[in-house]
């Protein structure tokens, strides 16, 4: 069966989110800004719903809209843990709840700044301006939940930072490994400029794969992602 049939049937059962996320993905669609899927999406929300994490790291900001998102689905959950929490909520959101997203390229940082101040939630999503590597060394604590979406070249240089900055039972998802199909095929057919991200990719999927401190699944979702937790 064709991929882009399959992912036409799920997009329809996919139901419309808020109207200012549905503003950004039409605005970043019609400018060619790369958003994560729609499939991509729905997956992201129900693992958030489940792991339900308090601390997420996100690299590349884009246009802030998968921050956006995360954030507005920690505001869903966090009304159920009221009775579990002596911190409470404060205007809706927990008071604790935060999101960490790095961004290098300046028109899409400034473009994200806008965007998130639009939204009121400056307060939950701390956006970083930088490389993302670099910005991960300067990092310390634990995340509960890490998103990786950023520079598809630095995917086995982004790794060992992620694991560094998290903890047993944190979720660490990376996004677009499929490289629309290209990821599949031998490196003597993709083009020439594009061997070297070919390369690190098979060399990030062998990594996480492998690694014993996590537990992978890779899954057709959108344009393919890996799914590991950390067990020890």
């Amino acid at each position: 069966m064709e991929s882009g049939r399959v992912s036409d049937f799920i997009k329809g059962y996919i139901p419309d989110g808020s109207e200012e996320l549905r503003v950004l993905r039409d605005k970043a669609e019609k400018n060619g800004v790369p958003i994560i899927r729609k499939e991509t999406e729905a997956f992201l929300v129900s693992v958030l719903m489940l792991k339900k994490p308090e601390r997420i790291l996100e690299l590349g900001t884009a246009t802030g809209y998968s921050a956006m998102l995360m954030a507005r689905t920690m505001e869903r959950y966090a009304f159920n843990r009221t009775a579990e929490r002596d911190t409470g909520i404060a205007n809706g959101k927990l008071s604790d709840a935060s999101i960490d997203t790095i961004e290098d390229w300046e028109p899409r940082f400034i473009e994200a700044k806008t965007n998130i101040e639009k939204a009121c939630m400056a307060d939950m999503i701390n956006l970083i301006q930088g490389d993302a590597l670099q910005i991960m060394k300067e990092l310390d604590g634990s995340y509960d939940f890490i998103f990786i979406d950023a520079a598809k070249g630095q995917y086995p240089d982004y790794l060992d930072e992620t694991i560094r900055l998290t903890h047993e039972g944190s979720v660490i998802i990376a996004d677009n490994i499929f490289q629309d199909g290209e990821i599949m095929e031998s490196k003597y057919i993709v083009k020439r400029r594009d061997r070297t991200i070919h390369k690190r990719m098979r060399e990030f999927l062998d990594n996480v794969s492998s690694d014993d401190r996590l537990t992978t699944s890779i899954l057709p979702v959108g344009d393919g992602i890996t799914f590991s937790v950390r067990i020890r």
